[in-house]
């Protein structure tokens, strides 16, 4: 028999669809097979989703619950952007991020939280990821969306525009190659990564006639991983590149800022894709949708982005353990 793997699950924004998701993952009987879930939040929280779907008195039963705020009174306002369901959320991610360092499970997922919502908080972080990494002390870390083989990273993740092109530096581009190559090897098992680096302005560029980040930074950063022996290769014109479906190429893309990795990653792989932190001590997985306020409460949303997010989490425990 193959161990479970022991895998905290945060329930996101109780006022979104994180709740939903995860109790209904609970209930597909392949991914208890393989994984140990242990549910990280408010069981009030999690006691009036499994209501609204209709699940029972029973249904969290047998789930092991840890609770990161006892005695906390947490409320449901389905759709609604609150400062206690930032604070709940925030609590459950600290917790269960705290239980991965100390060996206690074995991985971590989080469902989707309110950006917003952790700021009225008062959080003062753009997201999960750049919470985690430093409550876990790293500074050498990468967003990564996986689907199957397809696999994007970026250099620049929760920033507004405007600050993207300050961010592209030769540095910065070579350091996320890295970080990406190292993840590779250890968490996948690609022995000699090939990397495509996507090009900044429309047309990478165009030679400068529509941006110089191209020829100052991305340009050079890619020769500079080239001499290390990096198998890296660009910049390419994003449009093209994953419109004629270069990316099958390549074991993995790095996109210059969020959008134009996460809107092609979200058009082929919305269902079933996994946003992964590279890069960490710990291994981080989560959905790659948001909360969907819209839908909240209505028993609507799909858990297939979860289920592949837990399945990836084990999957890389057990790479790293090979």
């Amino acid at each position: 028999m193959i161990r479970p793997t022991r895998i905290a699950v945060t329930h996101g924004d109780p006022n979104g669809i994180g709740p939903e998701v995860v109790l209904k993952s609970l209930t597909r009987a392949r991914l208890s097979r393989y994984v140990e879930t242990v549910l990280v939040g408010s069981p009030k929280v999690f006691r009036l989703h499994a209501e609204r779907m209709g699940l029972g008195e029973r249904a969290l039963d047998s789930v092991e619950i840890v609770d990161p705020v006892p005695g906390s009174r947490a409320a449901v306002q389905f759709g609604e952007i609150t400062q206690q369901a930032g604070r709940l959320a925030m609590k459950a991610v600290e917790k269960a991020t705290d239980m991965a360092l100390l060996g206690k499970v074995e991985a971590l997922v989080t469902a989707p939280i309110s950006k917003e919502a952790i700021s009225l908080a008062g959080f003062d972080v753009p997201g999960h990821t750049e919470f985690i990494a430093r409550r876990a002390k790293s500074n050498a870390y990468a967003m990564m969306l996986v689907a199957d083989a397809l696999r994007i990273g970026l250099v620049t993740g929760h920033i507004a525009i405007w600050d993207v092109p300050k961010r592209i530096t030769e540095k910065a581009v070579v350091d996320s190659i890295q970080v990406m190559v190292r993840s590779l090897k250890r968490d996948f098992g690609i022995t000699k990564p090939k990397i495509a680096v996507l090009g900044l302005n429309p047309h990478a560029g165009d030679g400068g006639v529509l941006g110089r980040e191209e020829g100052k930074a991305i340009a050079p950063a890619i020769e500079d991983c080239r001499r290390r022996g990096t198998l890296a290769f660009g910049p390419f014109a994003a449009d093209g590149f994953f419109g004629v479906g270069s990316w099958r190429n390549y074991d993995a893309t790095l996109a210059m800022y969020h959008d134009q990795g996460l809107v092609a990653f979200k058009a082929l792989a919305f269902e079933s894709g996994v946003n992964f932190t590279a890069g960490l001590p710990i291994v981080r997985t989560s959905p790659d949708h948001g909360t969907a306020f819209n839908i909240a409460g209505k028993n609507a949303a799909s858990e297939g982005s979860m289920c592949s997010a837990m399945l990836l989490a084990r999957d890389i425990v057990r790479q790293r353990s090979a």
